[in-house]
């Protein structure tokens, strides 16, 4: 089939180019029915937008994209308020897309964007993300992506992360030295780089302090907080249970003390916890939880200048390329020896 724009749309269904245009940017005065029959041809015939298009006009959106998981989280609402910081300094808008750990939704906000609604993109990927296909495309059509936190190896203009594998190695030690042999772990994703690199450093503190790795310890979690909240009640209810749990993220705290209580667990005196978060109320739960604190405001702020660097044009240096920003372990109640 030829390449396929409004105007061939338009006549297909009838309708004016200026309707097709509104139904296809979601206009309010446009009908649902009337968006749904746009839409579903469109997507049928495969329509993708000029993503030229505004280039070619000699203009630019002034827009940048934020591609997170969820907003909940406060490492994203961080990052958010340090990407804004630049953004804004250098005359852009910043439009912030929600996948909702959905991998499907993420590709289709990736193929949306090629559409030239923004200048540049910024990624945090889905925890099931691999395929970089779409971030590929992107970079043909002269988009740059630049990736923070969670990444996708090998592709995109350059890399935010932070040490990982030391911070989890070095959270693991402080719990060992707490007295703890028999550390549970929840993962949230099997293919993530970052909870490999978590894991990883986990598994090397273990090794290091001689304590052997039990399988049962490492628990994959998912995205739904009463299934997180069985799964760790039936950890704490087997024989050999845990006395001690590190969460790879931050949205597995609260299963993890819901299923504590339920269990009559009182934290850090029959269990320790501590987890990687950048709760800003972590001093206040109850009790006050170890973290491993990520610098995500910073995060955000180097993600956004290393991305308007390649609008400008400019080179990324090598060293640029991959910036790796250390976290900071802040211990409080949950992992001391005793109330």
């Amino acid at each position: 089939m030829a390449t396929i724009g409004m105007k061939e749309l338009a006549r297909e269904l009838k309708l004016s180019t200026a309707t097709v245009s509104k139904a296809l940017r979601d206009s309010y005065d446009i009908s649902e029915e009337t968006k749904q029959r746009v839409l579903k041809l469109a997507r049928e015939w495969n329509y993708i937008p000029n993503a030229h298009a505004s280039s070619l006009r000699g203009k630019k959106s002034k827009t940048i994209a934020v591609v997170i998981p969820e907003v909940a989280d406060s490492y994203f609402a961080q990052a958010i308020n340090g990407v804004e910081t630049v953004a804004q300094k250098e005359g852009f808008h910043v439009l912030v897309y929600l996948t909702h750990e959905q991998v499907e939704k993420e590709n289709l906000i990736l193929k949306e964007l090629l559409n030239g609604r923004v200048d540049g993109i910024l990624i945090s990927v889905t925890s099931q993300s691999q395929d970089v296909t779409a971030v590929n495309k992107l970079k043909q059509a002269g988009i740059p992506v630049v990736f923070f936190d969670r990444v996708l190896e090998g592709v995109g203009d350059g890399q935010i992360i932070t040490n990982d594998f030391e911070a989890s190695y070095k959270l693991t030690a402080h719990l060992i030295e707490q007295d703890c042999k028999n550390i549970a772990f929840l993962l949230f994703s099997e293919s993530l780089n970052i909870s490999t690199q978590r894991m990883n450093g986990y598994k090397s503190a273990l090794h290091q302090y001689a304590l052997t790795l039990q399988d049962k310890n490492l628990l994959i979690c998912t995205n739904q907080d009463e299934e997180n909240r069985k799964a760790i009640h039936q950890l704490l209810q087997a024989e050999g249970s845990p006395d001690a749990i590190i969460a790879s993220v931050e949205k597995l705290i609260l299963p993890t003390y819901l299923a504590c209580a339920e269990r009559n667990l009182v934290i850090p005196n029959d269990i320790k916890v501590a987890a990687f978060s950048n709760l800003m109320h972590a001093s206040i739960l109850n009790p006050a939880i170890t973290t491993i604190t990520q610098p995500a405001f910073e995060m955000g702020k180097v993600a956004a200048e290393l991305l308007l660097k390649a609008l400008k044009g400019k080179p990324i240096d090598q060293d640029e390329s991959k910036i790796v920003l250390p976290s900071i372990l802040e211990i409080r109640t949950s992992s001391k020896l005793f109330l």
